[in-house]
Parts: C-alpha cells; structure tokens; sequence
C-alpha cells in the first residue's frame, strides 16, 4: 500500500508539478520573472471576472423579463 502512495507522490511531484517548479523559479529571474511567473493566476482572475459580469447580465435579463420568483414561498423551506 504504502507503494501505491508513494506512486502518486512521484506522478506529481515529478511530472504533473514540473512547470510549476520552473515558473517558481523564473520568478527570480527580474521584474519580467514575476509577470511570466504569474501569468496562471492572472489568467484565472481575467477567467473568472469575464463569468461573474456574464452572471450579472444574465441575472438582468431575468429580472427584466419578469422570469424571477421572487415571493418568499417560492421554496418550502422559506415558508
């Protein structure tokens, strides 16, 4: 059993976790180093504040339309 786990540390520490080793390590390498180092979590950032205005808009759209249920009864639970 304990070779099984040991399996699985070495898929990721070996492999899947690799570019993330080199985008650590580029970040030393100067003020570029950090834009390139961040660059995943900038582009999750750009990913997910792209969703929440498309979220936004779509919840306009049903509150324009009148589609929104918004009596308190509408669960059972609030009633």
């Amino acid at each position: 059993m304990r070779a099984f786990f040991e399996g699985i540390q070495t898929l990721f520490v070996d492999f899947l976790f690799k570019p993330l080793d080199w985008l650590r390590a580029l970040e030393l390498n100067g003020s570029i180093g950090w834009w390139l180092a961040n660059i995943v979590s900038w582009t999750l950032i750009i990913v997910c504040s792209y969703y929440i205005v498309y979220w936004c808009k779509e919840l306009k759209k049903h509150q324009d339309n009148n589609e929104e249920n918004q009596d308190t009864t509408a669960h059972s639970f609030l009633s």
